[in-house]
């Protein structure tokens, strides 16, 4: 289909596209932005992105390659939230950066998410307390490595690796709790 729309561009296969995958990229907005109307704003975007982008990329797998798109688009909007005083939880963050799941097959109903806070917390704790620090000034905080380094007196490399050590042991511990 993308490689009709390459040759002829037929805007029509857009609209197909669009029907065939609104429900996919809207679940991924809500899961990202937690709401509702901007979710729907940024899924637009997407698909009229779309009119240029197909026209660009090489694309093997639409639907991987949609998703990636989404995400991008979501990041980005995130990223323009977090100008303003609106929070983003840290826990999600985290969980996106340390799991870094693929796909449209792991969006969770909110009983799901809340187990999934419940064990990254679990997990968390069990992190080493420079560690743990670090992690939570970075993410609950917002700190910079920076601001990180002058808060604890660790040094620029210490925060780094008790940052970097903390995510690929959550991952690990996550990862052994979910299978």
């Amino acid at each position: 289909m993308v490689n009709l729309f390459r040759e002829s561009g037929d805007q029509e296969i857009i609209g197909v596209l669009f029907r065939r995958y609104t429900h996919l990229v809207l679940g991924v907005c809500i899961k990202y932005l937690r709401d509702r109307e901007t979710a729907r704003d940024i899924a637009m975007g997407v698909f009229e992105s779309l009119f240029s982008s197909l026209k660009k990329y090489e694309i093997h797998n639409f639907k991987s390659w949609l998703y990636t798109v989404v995400r991008s688009h979501c990041a980005q909007a995130l990223r323009d939230q977090k100008k303003d005083p609106l929070i983003i939880q840290w826990e999600e963050n985290l969980i996106q950066d340390v799991m870094e799941k693929d796909g449209f097959s792991h969006l969770n109903n909110n009983d799901e998410s809340e187990e999934r806070i419940r064990k990254l917390h679990r997990a968390v704790g069990d992190l080493s307390p420079g560690q743990q620090k670090c992690l939570l000034l970075f993410y609950l905080d917002g700190k910079s490595y920076q601001q990180i380094t002058e808060t604890t007196g660790f040094s620029m490399n210490e925060v780094k690796s008790f940052i970097q050590n903390a995510k690929r042991n959550l991952k690990i511990n996550l990862e052994r709790s979910y299978y």
